[in-house]
């Protein structure tokens, strides 16, 4: 099991703090003893998120669009950037956002970074591998992307993101971080998020069939939410500037994944195929290597436990 890994007590910025993952994040933080900062425009976060921790003293919530100057008085231990669309349905509804907040929020956040003389981790994804060649997916490989395809305004928004943290590195000295995350899942995602995890659990719950994309043998792997943020964490608190892949190497078909939520759920829900979206990726899975090394880390969750955790939340949403 990973050993725990905490941060030096300090105050942290968290971009998207009210979003799925950064609300987890700002929670982990905070049980640690940290003052955090939290910056959302609420496009695609919720207030209600963050509403177990929001009158704890040390937590405060900026109501703040990122692509707009960024001024946080203060100063800063570490930076978090985690603000950004993040599932197929938000950015196929908010392409130009999406492109903006990549841009010229992360180039907002990271002239806070050089300002405060702290580090900052950007959140990536394993969208900029595309539909890989290579299988598992190394940091080392550049992808297969699509640049003007449905997908591109996400994909190519962490692409320019990765490359615009690496010349702030270069060119200014800023100590940068960089995470590329795979599928994550976990309490505080959004009923209506599109993504296959609370897609399956609400179709569940509401003993609707269960969509599979295609044939279903497109693959993914599923990373729980707790494992994540403590990778996030470990690489901040590190010093590796290169790209960092995050997630479960724990590969399975959608279809396979469809049958898990059936035994969760205990219902009695059918599969119903629909078409494959353009540029679907056939299959996606990281490889953890660097991560193992470099930073001690590995997921702990399996399956089993993180779904059930997720579904009862979906449950108590859907009936509250």
């Amino acid at each position: 099991m990973t050993s725990e890994f905490k941060l030096p007590r300090g105050r942290y910025l968290v971009t998207g703090g009210a979003g799925f993952v950064g609300s987890h994040l700002c929670e982990r933080l905070l049980a640690e003893g940290n003052e955090v900062v939290a910056v959302d425009n609420f496009v695609t976060g919720n207030k209600a998120n963050v509403k177990a921790f929001e009158s704890n003293p040390k937590f405060s919530l900026i109501e703040h669009d990122i692509t707009q100057p960024l001024n946080i008085p203060g100063n800063l231990s570490g930076i978090f950037h985690m603000a950004s669309p993040a599932s197929p349905e938000d950015y196929a509804n908010l392409p130009l956002e999406t492109l903006r907040v990549g841009s010229i929020g992360s180039d907002n956040v990271l002239k806070v970074a050089v300002e405060k003389n702290c580090p900052v981790l950007v959140a990536s994804t394993s969208e900029i591998y595309g539909d890989p060649v290579q299988h598992p997916q190394q940091e080392t490989y550049w992808g297969n992307v699509n640049p003007i395809g449905p997908r591109s305004c996400y994909d190519e928004a962490k692409r320019y993101l990765e490359a615009l943290t690496m010349a702030y590195h270069r060119k200014l000295g800023a100590k940068t971080r960089i995470v590329r995350i795979f599928n994550t899942y976990g309490p505080r995602m959004r009923i209506n998020d599109g993504r296959v995890v609370p897609n399956f659990c609400i179709q569940a719950i509401s003993k609707q069939d269960l969509t599979v994309y295609g044939d279903g043998k497109q693959t993914r792997s599923f990373c729980y939410v707790d494992d994540l943020v403590d990778g996030l964490i470990r690489l901040l608190g590190s010093d590796v500037t290169e790209p960092v892949n995050l997630g479960n190497p724990t590969e399975m078909t959608i279809l396979e994944f469809a049958e898990r939520i059936l035994k969760v759920s205990g219902g009695k829900s059918r599969i119903a195929y629909k078409p494959l979206p353009k540029d679907d990726p056939k299959q996606r899975k990281p490889d953890i290597s660097r991560a193992k090394k470099l930073l001690n880390w590995q997921p702990k969750y399996d399956l089993e436990e993180g779904l059930a955790k997720t579904y009862a939340y979906f449950q108590s949403q859907v009936t509250a």
